[in-house]
Protein backbone atom coordinates (compact mmCIF):
# COMPACT_ATOMS: atom_id res chain seq x y z
CA UNK A 1 0.00 0.00 0.00
CA UNK A 2 1.66 3.18 -1.19
CA UNK A 3 0.85 6.47 0.46
CA UNK A 4 -0.85 8.64 -2.15
CA UNK A 5 -0.37 11.52 -1.99
CA UNK A 6 3.06 11.11 -0.43
CA UNK A 7 3.35 11.71 3.30
CA UNK A 8 4.81 14.90 4.68
CA UNK A 9 7.31 14.98 7.55
CA UNK A 10 7.10 16.90 10.78
CA UNK A 11 7.98 16.95 14.46
CA UNK A 12 5.56 16.01 17.21
CA UNK A 13 4.85 18.72 19.74
CA UNK A 14 2.08 16.97 21.68
CA UNK A 15 -0.90 14.64 21.41
CA UNK A 16 -3.98 15.66 23.39
CA UNK A 17 -7.74 15.16 23.70
CA UNK A 18 -7.07 11.70 22.24
CA UNK A 19 -7.73 12.67 18.62
CA UNK A 20 -5.59 15.79 18.23
CA UNK A 21 -1.86 16.29 17.68
CA UNK A 22 0.15 19.47 17.30
CA UNK A 23 3.10 19.19 14.95
CA UNK A 24 5.69 21.39 13.27
CA UNK A 25 6.42 20.60 9.62
CA UNK A 26 9.92 20.63 8.17
CA UNK A 27 9.12 24.06 6.71
CA UNK A 28 8.21 25.44 10.14
CA UNK A 29 4.44 25.36 9.67
CA UNK A 30 2.52 24.75 12.89
CA UNK A 31 -0.44 22.40 12.39
CA UNK A 32 -3.08 20.63 14.45
CA UNK A 33 -3.84 17.29 12.77
CA UNK A 34 -6.14 14.35 13.40
CA UNK A 35 -4.82 11.44 15.45
CA UNK A 36 -6.71 8.35 14.17
CA UNK A 37 -5.84 6.10 17.09
CA UNK A 38 -8.20 5.40 19.99
CA UNK A 39 -5.56 3.60 22.07
CA UNK A 40 -3.13 5.02 24.58
CA UNK A 41 -0.28 4.96 22.03
CA UNK A 42 1.92 3.86 24.92
CA UNK A 43 5.60 3.60 23.85
CA UNK A 44 4.48 4.69 20.39
CA UNK A 45 5.38 8.37 20.29
CA UNK A 46 7.89 10.81 21.69
CA UNK A 47 7.55 14.57 21.92
CA UNK A 48 10.05 16.10 19.53
CA UNK A 49 10.20 12.87 17.51
CA UNK A 50 9.57 12.55 13.81
CA UNK A 51 6.07 12.06 12.46
CA UNK A 52 4.68 11.66 8.97
CA UNK A 53 1.20 12.79 8.02
CA UNK A 54 -1.14 12.83 5.05
CA UNK A 55 -2.59 16.19 4.05
CA UNK A 56 -6.12 16.78 2.79
CA UNK A 57 -7.35 19.69 0.72
CA UNK A 58 -11.00 18.87 1.45
CA UNK A 59 -12.60 22.16 2.54
CA UNK A 60 -15.15 20.24 4.63
CA UNK A 61 -12.46 18.84 6.91
CA UNK A 62 -11.87 20.63 10.18
CA UNK A 63 -8.23 19.52 10.34
CA UNK A 64 -5.77 19.66 7.42
CA UNK A 65 -4.02 16.35 7.95
CA UNK A 66 -3.96 12.87 9.46
CA UNK A 67 -1.13 11.41 11.52
CA UNK A 68 0.09 8.24 9.80
CA UNK A 69 3.54 7.23 11.09
CA UNK A 70 5.33 7.92 14.35
CA UNK A 71 8.89 7.55 15.56
CA UNK A 72 8.79 5.54 18.78
CA UNK A 73 10.99 6.03 21.85
CA UNK A 74 12.89 2.90 20.76
CA UNK A 75 13.71 4.47 17.37
CA UNK A 76 11.26 2.26 15.47
CA UNK A 77 8.53 3.35 13.08
CA UNK A 78 4.89 2.69 13.89
CA UNK A 79 1.89 3.13 11.62
CA UNK A 80 -0.45 4.77 14.13
CA UNK A 81 -3.43 5.14 11.78
CA UNK A 82 -5.42 2.09 12.85
CA UNK A 83 -7.76 2.55 9.88
CA UNK A 84 -4.92 1.37 7.64
CA UNK A 85 -4.84 -2.17 9.09
CA UNK A 86 -7.92 -3.63 7.41
CA UNK A 87 -7.19 -2.32 3.89
CA UNK A 88 -3.60 -3.47 4.33
CA UNK A 89 -4.70 -6.98 5.32
CA UNK A 90 -7.25 -7.09 2.50
CA UNK A 91 -4.52 -6.20 0.03
CA UNK A 92 -2.37 -9.01 1.43
CA UNK A 93 -5.26 -11.50 1.38
CA UNK A 94 -6.08 -10.78 -2.25
CA UNK A 95 -2.40 -11.08 -3.18
CA UNK A 96 -2.14 -14.47 -1.43
CA UNK A 97 0.51 -13.22 1.01
CA UNK A 98 -1.19 -14.75 4.05
CA UNK A 99 -0.70 -18.40 3.20
CA UNK A 100 -2.91 -19.76 5.98
CA UNK A 101 -5.91 -17.96 4.47
CA UNK A 102 -5.18 -18.47 0.77
CA UNK A 103 -7.62 -20.07 -1.65
CA UNK A 104 -10.83 -18.27 -0.70
CA UNK A 105 -13.50 -17.78 -3.34
CA UNK A 106 -15.18 -14.75 -1.80
CA UNK A 107 -14.36 -11.92 0.60
CA UNK A 108 -16.82 -9.74 2.50
CA UNK A 109 -16.05 -6.98 5.01
CA UNK A 110 -17.91 -5.91 8.15
CA UNK A 111 -20.31 -8.87 8.21
CA UNK A 112 -22.72 -9.01 11.19
CA UNK A 113 -22.30 -12.14 13.31
CA UNK A 114 -22.34 -13.54 16.80
CA UNK A 115 -24.47 -13.10 19.89
CA UNK A 116 -23.17 -9.68 20.98
CA UNK A 117 -24.07 -7.57 17.94
CA UNK A 118 -20.59 -7.77 16.46
CA UNK A 119 -19.23 -7.28 12.97
CA UNK A 120 -16.36 -9.39 11.70
CA UNK A 121 -13.60 -7.64 9.77
CA UNK A 122 -13.51 -10.29 7.05
CA UNK A 123 -15.63 -13.27 6.11
CA UNK A 124 -13.74 -15.46 3.67
CA UNK A 125 -15.66 -18.09 1.74
CA UNK A 126 -14.12 -21.43 0.79
CA UNK A 127 -15.62 -24.50 -0.90
CA UNK A 128 -15.68 -26.26 2.48
CA UNK A 129 -17.18 -23.32 4.43
CA UNK A 130 -16.43 -19.81 5.69
CA UNK A 131 -13.66 -18.39 7.83
CA UNK A 132 -14.25 -15.39 10.09
CA UNK A 133 -11.19 -13.16 10.53
CA UNK A 134 -10.79 -10.43 13.15
CA UNK A 135 -7.89 -7.99 12.62
CA UNK A 136 -6.10 -5.99 15.31
CA UNK A 137 -3.39 -3.39 14.70
CA UNK A 138 -0.34 -3.77 16.98
CA UNK A 139 2.01 -0.84 17.69
CA UNK A 140 3.20 -1.45 21.26
CA UNK A 141 6.91 -2.21 21.57
CA UNK A 142 9.45 -2.17 24.38
CA UNK A 143 13.11 -1.25 24.87
CA UNK A 144 15.51 -4.07 24.14
CA UNK A 145 12.82 -6.45 22.91
CA UNK A 146 11.73 -7.60 19.45
CA UNK A 147 8.39 -8.75 20.91
CA UNK A 148 5.39 -6.46 20.43
CA UNK A 149 2.24 -6.66 22.54
CA UNK A 150 -1.50 -6.06 22.27
CA UNK A 151 -3.45 -4.15 23.52
CA UNK A 152 -1.89 -0.86 24.64
CA UNK A 153 -4.96 -0.05 26.78
CA UNK A 154 -7.82 -2.02 28.30
CA UNK A 155 -10.17 -3.13 25.51
CA UNK A 156 -13.51 -4.62 26.41
CA UNK A 157 -14.42 -4.54 22.74
CA UNK A 158 -11.38 -6.66 21.89
CA UNK A 159 -12.32 -9.22 24.53
CA UNK A 160 -15.86 -9.31 23.14
CA UNK A 161 -14.52 -10.11 19.69
CA UNK A 162 -12.51 -12.99 21.13
CA UNK A 163 -15.60 -14.39 22.84
CA UNK A 164 -17.50 -14.23 19.56
CA UNK A 165 -14.68 -16.01 17.74
CA UNK A 166 -14.54 -18.68 20.44
CA UNK A 167 -18.26 -19.35 20.04
CA UNK A 168 -17.80 -19.83 16.31
CA UNK A 169 -14.88 -22.19 16.82
CA UNK A 170 -16.79 -24.30 19.32
CA UNK A 171 -19.57 -24.61 16.73
CA UNK A 172 -17.09 -25.93 14.18
CA UNK A 173 -16.74 -22.69 12.18
CA UNK A 174 -13.23 -21.54 11.29
CA UNK A 175 -12.34 -18.44 13.35
CA UNK A 176 -9.11 -16.46 13.14
CA UNK A 177 -7.59 -13.68 15.23
CA UNK A 178 -5.04 -11.92 13.03
CA UNK A 179 -2.61 -9.37 14.45
CA UNK A 180 -1.27 -6.86 11.94
CA UNK A 181 1.97 -5.70 13.55
CA UNK A 182 2.45 -2.16 12.25
CA UNK A 183 5.79 -1.69 13.97
CA UNK A 184 9.29 -2.16 12.58
CA UNK A 185 11.97 -4.33 14.20
CA UNK A 186 9.56 -6.93 15.58
CA UNK A 187 9.88 -10.74 15.48
CA UNK A 188 6.93 -11.87 17.64
CA UNK A 189 3.79 -10.64 19.37
CA UNK A 190 2.19 -11.48 22.72
CA UNK A 191 -0.85 -10.47 24.77
CA UNK A 192 -0.13 -7.46 26.98
CA UNK A 193 -1.21 -9.17 30.20
CA UNK A 194 0.34 -6.40 32.29
CA UNK A 195 -2.00 -3.88 30.66
CA UNK A 196 -5.19 -5.91 30.16
CA UNK A 197 -5.25 -9.29 31.92
CA UNK A 198 -8.89 -9.73 30.90
CA UNK A 199 -7.96 -9.59 27.23
CA UNK A 200 -5.07 -12.01 27.76
CA UNK A 201 -7.42 -14.46 29.48
CA UNK A 202 -9.96 -14.12 26.66
CA UNK A 203 -7.24 -14.82 24.10
CA UNK A 204 -6.14 -17.96 25.96
CA UNK A 205 -9.75 -19.14 26.13
CA UNK A 206 -10.28 -18.42 22.44
CA UNK A 207 -7.15 -20.38 21.53
CA UNK A 208 -8.30 -23.31 23.70
CA UNK A 209 -11.67 -23.20 21.94
CA UNK A 210 -10.04 -23.64 18.54
CA UNK A 211 -9.53 -20.05 17.36
CA UNK A 212 -6.46 -19.72 15.12
CA UNK A 213 -4.12 -16.94 16.24
CA UNK A 214 -1.88 -15.45 13.55
CA UNK A 215 0.43 -12.45 13.36
CA UNK A 216 1.98 -10.78 10.35
CA UNK A 217 4.55 -8.01 10.31
CA UNK A 218 4.97 -5.19 7.83
CA UNK A 219 7.66 -3.23 6.09
CA UNK A 220 7.07 0.43 6.78
CA UNK A 221 8.58 3.53 5.22
CA UNK A 222 7.35 7.04 4.52
CA UNK A 223 6.53 5.84 1.01
CA UNK A 224 4.60 2.63 1.68
CA UNK A 225 3.46 -0.02 4.12
CA UNK A 226 2.96 -3.64 3.15
CA UNK A 227 2.55 -7.01 4.80
CA UNK A 228 5.86 -8.85 4.69
CA UNK A 229 6.01 -12.06 6.74
CA UNK A 230 4.46 -14.18 9.45
CA UNK A 231 5.54 -13.53 13.04
CA UNK A 232 5.52 -15.84 16.03
CA UNK A 233 2.67 -15.52 18.53
CA UNK A 234 3.74 -16.04 22.14
CA UNK A 235 0.81 -17.05 24.31
CA UNK A 236 1.09 -17.24 28.07
CA UNK A 237 3.86 -14.63 28.22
Amino acid sequence: MRFDPPLEEGRLIRRYKRFLADIETVTGEMLTIHCPNTGSMFNCMVEGGQVWFSRSNDPKRKLPGTWEISETPQGRLACVNTARANPLIEEALRAGLISELAGFTGLKREVPYGQENSRIDFRLDYPHGPAFVEVKSVTLGFDGSAVAAFPDAVTQRGAKHLRELACLARDGVRAVQLYCVNLTGIEAVRPAVEIDPGYAAALAEAKASGVEVLAYGVTLTAEEVRVERRLEVLLGV
